[in-house]
């Protein structure tokens, strides 16, 4: 039966459902009907934190859904931008390569020494603000209003340097706690 309590997890699974048309669009050369369908899910994905938080409608599901739906957005919108060529593979490679680390780190860190818990480090935040800032510029400038080549780039270079910082950040914090555990789990 539908609650309120689950509207944020259905924005959520709104978000997923909307990878598919905008990569569609993407490379269809529709960037306009791209364009659209990526703010309707930077909306549902602000309405559905602000949803949680204000009526204390978080839940384990939301826990995993929120960030999916944003990997996967964000994920599906640079290969398709490096599939058009408009963005550089080694970018792509290293937003990907970055999840993959950060993912990794925490399965390997779950198998060996137990529960994860997993926060957002500043970095990271910033790193997914330029990432959907960069998607964002290229849709607005390729569907609406042509922004100069010297702006993306500043962004392309800024999401590289900041995918690189959060990904060292997640190595050491990984790092770190599996050094912590292991002395620990040792002393015991």
């Amino acid at each position: 039966m539908f609650s309120l309590r689950n509207l944020p997890n259905l924005l959520s699974l709104l978000r997923i459902a909307l990878v598919p048309p905008v990569v569609f669009y993407l490379l269809q050369h529709n960037y306009m009907p791209a364009l659209i369908l990526f703010v309707v899910a930077g909306v549902t994905d602000s309405l559905d934190g602000w949803l949680a938080k204000r009526f204390n409608w978080q839940s384990a599901l939301g826990e995993i859904l929120d960030p999916l739906a944003d990997k996967l957005l964000l994920v599906s919108s640079y290969i398709s931008f490096a599939w058009l060529e408009l963005l550089p593979m080694w970018l792509v490679i290293s937003v990907i390569l970055r999840d993959v680390i950060i993912v990794s780190g925490g399965l390997l860190y779950r198998f060996f020494f137990g529960a994860v818990v997993i926060s957002p480090t500043y970095i990271s935040k910033l790193n997914t603000l330029m990432q959907i800032v960069l998607i964002a510029v290229m849709l607005v400038s390729l569907a609406w209003l042509p922004i100069d080549d010297f702006i993306i780039t500043v962004l392309i270079w800024s999401v590289l340097f900041t995918t690189l910082a959060s990904g060292i950040v997640y190595i050491f914090a990984w790092g770190g706690r599996a050094i912590y555990a292991a002395k620990n789990n040792s002393q015991v």
